[in-house]
């Protein structure tokens, strides 16, 4: 399939659109672009007053020596590491520290290792209380674990933002009956909070900013992300399903959370699934099934507050140069999968999706000029950004509302839809809610 959205920036060229405005409104545009591009873009940074203090040696040796059902507390202070912390394999296991502003663990220069922390094959697990900084790769990795908790733990990579920070900051894979709470993550290159291929999670009363994703739910069964706060990254909240993987996600909720400022410019690696997030995205759903959204603010997004997507919508074409390495791949950042469809087993298309009692709003009047999206919006949505947009792209055969592809938007108050028809060059493209009013039992 053709890459569907590359029509999008040459669409004003069509002379039979907007004829009698066009000369009017494309000059208004270039005035505004050029305007916006004559001021330097600067990243923001997370720069912490540091004074570290050497006790590698006796941490290191807690971890290692520590035995079924230990409590490893650390003492207050800034610790900097030159190789990974980590646990495997062990039961009832409690890793704390004095606080997040007290006990800072650093991994900045890190010469052994790509974790800060590692932990793998451990069950009733809990780590709290302390900050995680500047990891080679992942400032906190939890794997194939069950019974986890992960408390008041601050993950950042510290500096001005870049795509040389780890890829994700607090990184629970492959675990069952997992608690995130009133944690913080900063800078991460892919995603701040990331659960992947896991079961029974709880997301609850963190925050996330200055990532290129906030908080992402992937590939995982039953969770529920609420009263979280999710501003100033490049998107919001990520929702996805993604293919050849060993777990295939459905039944997330997600409810009163607070999305909002997510226009930062895209630090992700390039290739990387993340790397296509335009900047200024609230929330996406894609190719995920049986989400319930609801009791949200969503508001001040450049892009669009909310997208509805298939996984179409990322990997229509094949990009030779957007590629990522191996060993890029081996830490678990995800590369767009042209040949998605070689794995059977996988759903490209969202279903059972339900959007209501949310409150949308936008401060901006504008849609950006930066991606394809908004160009779209300029010509096709009569220049307004959407608050919930679908992009209408189903496999042959189906049709839209069938009872495997539903989308059911209930009262959100006053906004603004749009169907995009995206499969089709947007011929249907449409602001008519009506075929979507309805209701699921989630």
């Amino acid at each position: 399939m053709k890459k569907i959205l590359k029509k999008i920036a040459y669409f004003y060229y069509d002379q039979t659109f907007f004829m009698k405005k066009f000369i009017f409104v494309i000059c208004a545009l270039l005035v505004i672009l050029v305007l916006c591009m004559s001021f330097e873009k600067e990243m923001p940074e997370y720069n912490p007053e540091r004074n570290y203090v050497d006790l590698e040696d006796e941490i290191l040796e807690a971890f290692i020596l520590a035995k079924d059902s230990a409590t490893i507390q650390l003492p207050e202070g800034h610790f900097l590491f030159s190789q990974s912390l980590s646990i495997d394999g062990k039961k009832h296991i409690t890793v704390k520290g004095m606080g997040m502003d007290k006990t800072i663990l650093s991994f900045k220069g890190q010469t052994n290792g790509a974790e800060g922390i590692l932990v793998t094959n451990c069950s009733n697990f809990t780590i709290e209380d302390l900050t995680i900084e500047d990891a080679a790769g992942d400032n906190l990795k939890i794997s194939e674990s069950k019974n986890v908790i992960i408390r008041n733990i601050r993950s950042a990579w510290t500096g001005k933002v870049s795509t040389q920070n780890g890829a994700y900051g607090i990184y629970p894979v492959l675990t069952e009956n997992l608690v995130i709470e009133d944690c913080v993550a900063i800078g991460a290159s892919d995603a701040g909070i990331y659960v992947g291929q896991s079961q029974n999670v709880i997301i609850r009363n963190n925050k996330a900013f200055y990532n290129v994703a906030g908080i992402e739910s992937e590939n995982s069964i039953g969770v529920e992300i609420y009263k979280n706060d999710i501003y100033q990254n490049t998107g919001g909240l990520l929702i996805f399903n993604l293919p050849k993987l060993t777990l295939y996600g459905k039944g997330v909720k997600a409810h009163d959370n607070k999305v909002y400022d997510n226009n930062l410019e895209n630090f992700g690696v390039k290739g990387s699934i993340v790397s296509g997030v335009p900047k200024g995205t609230g929330v996406i759903i894609m190719a995920t099934q049986d989400v319930d959204f609801y009791n949200n603010t969503v508001q001040d997004h450049v892009t669009s507050n909310l997208s509805v997507v298939s996984y179409l919508v990322f990997a229509a074409e094949d990009d030779p140069e957007a590629a990522i390495d191996q060993s890029i791949q081996d830490r678990g950042i995800r590369a767009v999968e042209a040949n998605f469809e070689s794995d059977i087993e996988y759903n490209a298309y969202p279903g059972n999706v339900f959007i209501r009692e949310n409150a949308f709003e936008n401060k901006f009047s504008f849609p950006t000029l930066s991606n394809e999206y908004g160009w779209l919006m300029i010509f096709k949505n009569k220049m307004v950004i959407p608050d919930v947009v679908y992009d209408g792209i189903l496999p042959d055969g189906a049709i839209i509302q069938d009872e495997n592809h539903k989308i059911c938007i209930g009262d959100n108050g006053d906004f603004n839809f749009v169907f995009m028809d995206a499969a089709n060059d947007f011929e249907a493209f449409s602001n008519n809610l009506s075929p979507f009013i309805c209701s699921l039992d989630l």
